[in-house]
């Protein structure tokens, strides 16, 4: 692959998925050459906090493993000393990376603007040119052209045909429908209600709506502006995340298990 300009490609692994907060644990950053040679940059990060189960039990990364590790806030120099004047690549990091190593940076006093560098994103690329829809999955199980795309009834039936083929894909040798009840996404954010309208983040009890979404806990809003949660009691939310509400305003919040 020919490049006229240095490029980086990076990646992050952190506490979780909410780049307004969440913490990196994991940076890495390759730099390539147009000359053909190649730069490794690779540091653990002590995120301030508590790593998830959920987090470590998908990169392997412990509270013990960081423990030593410096805080970003002590690397940022020699990250934006290796990035130099580089363009910038990785899978997704328009989205997610990006906006959060930037939201890192500000907290330690950095102005980091990549929104001004050439940005190749994999991820982007990916998905504008293979499609992942309905009818893209029935080319893929079924091998067959969706006649009617977008019309109820040949959709219907083709979640159906895509159903039967998957099962003989990966159902190792059963033929029951159930089989692909072990396919489910990992959810990286723990929620604490049936609506998943509250998580945990931290330690503590956010909103992941309204006004608050994820910058205050709910034992923090109560003190401040206790008049929003008594006025959101009163909508039609469960019995479960009410319960959370009022546990705020009495002060009786339950402890992260």
């Amino acid at each position: 692959m020919k490049i006229k300009n240095d490029l980086v490609a990076l990646d992050i692994e952190t506490t979780g998925v909410w780049v307004e907060k969440d913490k990196i644990i994991e940076l890495a950053l390759i730099k390539y050459h147009p000359n053909g040679e190649k730069e490794t940059f690779h540091r653990r990060i002590n995120p301030g906090m508590l790593i998830p189960e959920v987090v470590t039990k998908l990169t392997g990364i412990s509270d013990q493993d960081v423990k030593d590790a410096p805080y970003f806030k002590e690397v940022t120099r020699g990250i934006l000393d290796f990035i130099g004047d580089a363009d910038l690549a990785g899978f997704n990091i328009e989205r997610f990376d990006l906006p959060l190593l930037e939201r890192e940076f500000a907290e330690a006093g950095i102005h980091f603007e990549w929104k001004e560098r050439r940005i190749y994103d994999a991820q982007k690329v990916y998905h504008l040119n293979e499609k992942r829809d309905l009818a893209a999955a029935y080319q893929f199980y079924c091998q067959k052209e969706l006649i009617g795309a977008h019309s109820a009834l040949a959709d219907s039936e083709a979640v159906y045909e895509i159903l039967k083929k998957q099962i003989v894909k990966y159902g190792e040798g059963s033929d029951e429908l159930s089989v692909l009840e072990k396919f489910e996404y990992v959810n990286h954010t723990d929620f604490c209600d049936s609506e998943k309208r509250f998580c945990w983040w931290n330690g503590k009890v956010y909103p992941a709506f309204g006004k608050y979404r994820r910058q205050l806990p709910l034992d923090e809003i109560a003190k401040r502006d206790a008049g929003y949660l008594k006025w959101l009691l009163k909508s039609d939310f469960k019995d479960d995340a009410k319960e959370l509400l009022q546990a705020a305003l009495d002060g009786e919040l339950p402890a992260r298990k």
